[in-house]
């Protein structure tokens, strides 16, 4: 997970300071968004969880996944509100003072960075949501069935 290493560049400095070879990815995003260049509080907060919690949920999901548990959706679930929320929590509050961190004259930045790479992670958690959703919506029908096959 590429946010392990941002989490500890932040923690330590800032990405924008660092030598450090994990810091050139940082330093090449830090161009369309520099709140990841000087560990604004808000990103470090958020990357923390996500390092901690969502690596976790993200491996308790692969284990319900391969071993069909049945606590498989509530997980899921989780993580994706978890990340669509990670990604609101991270953007919103720069739109609501003018955007001052984010280059948006710049297309590769713009299109690119922001609108591409972080339009995946809105993507992927809908479209785990809606599986859920149909799953969810499948077991209940089962249920249902068998309920009305035994009265």
């Amino acid at each position: 997970m590429q946010e392990g290493p941002f989490v500890y560049l932040s923690l330590i400095g800032t990405v924008a300071e660092s030598d450090n070879i994990f810091a050139s990815l940082w330093k090449e995003y830090g161009r369309a968004d520099a709140r990841w260049l000087y560990s604004d509080p808000t990103i470090v907060s958020l990357e923390i969880l996500t390092v901690v919690l969502d690596s976790l949920l993200a491996l308790i999901l692969i284990y319900a996944i391969i071993k069909d548990k049945y606590y498989r959706h509530f997980i899921q679930v989780t993580l994706c509100v978890c990340e669509l929320y990670g990604g609101w929590m991270t953007f919103c509050p720069d739109w609501l003072i003018g955007s001052p961190n984010l280059d948006t004259s710049n297309w590769l930045y713009l299109w690119v960075y922001l609108v591409f790479f972080n339009g995946i992670w809105v993507v992927i958690p809908v479209l785990l949501l809606w599986q859920s959703w149909l799953g969810l919506k499948q077991m209940h029908h089962e249920k249902s069935n068998i309920r009305k096959k035994i009265r």
